[in-house]
């Protein structure tokens, strides 16, 4: 089989992992890749965003299956695209991806079928969102509405912090037309959890639960990126809350996706506050989490791709997906600046750090370059170790880290630590 990977960070990077150990596959094409997947793919400089050149080059390369596995692509239609030029592909289509794209949508979806979320206003006047934000009780979250690469979240501890996140969305326009329109949320409190689940639209089979550590600096400090480590599972996720998430909000969730027509097939990214009332959703995602991605998939026994294409086909519930015991811990290393400006094109040593057993040292924003692995992105790294508990698999990451030098490199001393 000829398979096409859509996008060029570590989510890409660890599907495409464990994509190249089927015996099915023959060839895979990532577009655009990175340093790291050019280890087991051709990678080409075609942008994940580039419609018209990915199904262009689907077509002149005779692909038998396609994952699109970024939120953009997923968000302008890439499967709808791919499929009509008889490309079988794992993810959702344009109008199921609007889960993600539109967080309006997302919570007028859980309000209509009465889905626990947090309370909210959506506001499209500057002025409006100013007046009832001086009104609210804060902590409160300000939220762009469409896409916005992890960032557009703020969680406002005062009004000054609530109005510059308001003006930095509805007048500053840094987010463009995804901050058009926000949301203004109570500020649920508990701990978070993250499920991604794989979902062909009748079936729904969550993974294994992780801990996203989404704050730049240690101590959660400082402002959102995209995350900076993760560890899976998640200790705060017991039996008990799992078969509440799966009866209250997962098979809920489904079934109202079909009730509106908008049939989710793919991975569907639950992120969760586990409050005082229970469970309730934080966020959707139409795509595997990155870097949750990095290390939930480790830990999975089942082939990937079988499950990928059960998906696609509307049979997830005739093959098998298992995870081992133990756990994970992943270190993003990122550059001297993220989540706002930073620079790129130095140099990456990596040492042995890929060569310890149970240690993968996942690509993110990496080139090569004239045979020299550069950094070409904030996240740089991610750093995933797997070992019978987590403080074992901690230490391996972080020994891992140690191994590798960039210039700028920072990371997080506190993954997983309790």
């Amino acid at each position: 089989m000829n398979i096409l990977i859509i996008g060029g960070g570590g989510r890409e990077h660890v599907i495409t992992k464990y994509i190249a150990r089927n015996p099915k596959v023959s060839k895979i094409y990532a577009l655009p890749g990175n340093g790291g997947i050019s280890q087991f793919a051709e990678c080409v400089k075609i942008s994940a965003e580039d419609i018209d050149g990915i199904v262009s080059f689907a077509a002149t390369h005779a692909i038998d299956f396609a994952i699109v596995a970024p939120d953009d692509p997923l968000a302008m239609g890439a499967v709808d695209r791919l499929e009509a030029e008889g490309v079988k592909c794992f993810g959702p289509e344009k109008s199921a991806a609007q889960i993600e794209s539109s967080k309006v949508f997302a919570k007028e979806l859980m309000t209509k079928y009465g889905i626990p979320t947090a309370g909210y206003k959506v506001f499209t006047e500057t002025d409006k969102a100013l007046s009832y934000a001086a009104l609210s009780d804060c902590p409160i979250v300000i939220k762009a509405d469409g896409l916005a690469k992890g960032k557009g979240v703020t969680v406002a501890e005062n009004f000054q912090q609530a109005r510059d996140a308001i003006m930095s969305c509805m007048r500053d326009k840094s987010f463009g037309k995804s901050g058009e329109r926000i949301l203004i949320e109570e500020c649920l409190t508990g701990p978070e959890v993250t499920v991604l689940a794989f979902t062909d639209g009748k079936t729904i089979i969550p993974m294994v639960s992780s801990m996203d550590h989404k704050r730049a600096y240690d101590g959660n400090k400082g402002p959102n990126t995209g995350g900076m480590g993760v560890i899976a599972p998640n200790p705060h996720y017991t039996p008990e809350i799992a078969n509440e998430c799966m009866t209250r909000i997962f098979a809920p969730t489904i079934a109202a996706m079909n009730s509106e027509g908008r049939t989710f097939k793919g991975c569907l990214y639950f992120g969760l506050m586990l409050t005082p009332e229970g469970p309730k959703v934080i966020e959707y995602n139409c795509r595997f989490g990155d870097p949750e991605a990095e290390a939930v998939l480790p830990l999975m026994e089942s082939d990937l791709l079988d499950v990928m294409m059960a998906v696609r086909d509307e049979r997830l519930a005739e093959v098998p997906v298992k995870f081992r015991e133990g756990a994970s811990c992943c270190v993003v290393c990122a550059s001297s600046g993220y989540p706002g400006s930073y620079l790129t094109g130095y140099p990456i040593d990596l040492g042995d750090a890929g060569n310890i057993p149970g240690v993968d040292v996942f690509h993110a924003g990496t080139k090569l370059e004239g045979g020299r692995l550069l950094t070409s992105g904030g996240r740089v790294l991610a750093v995933n170790a797997v070992a019978d508990d987590l403080p074992t698999a901690r230490e391996m990451a972080y020994d891992a880290v140690g191994r590798i030098t960039f210039e700028g490199m920072r990371y997080r001393s506190d993954i997983g630590a309790f």
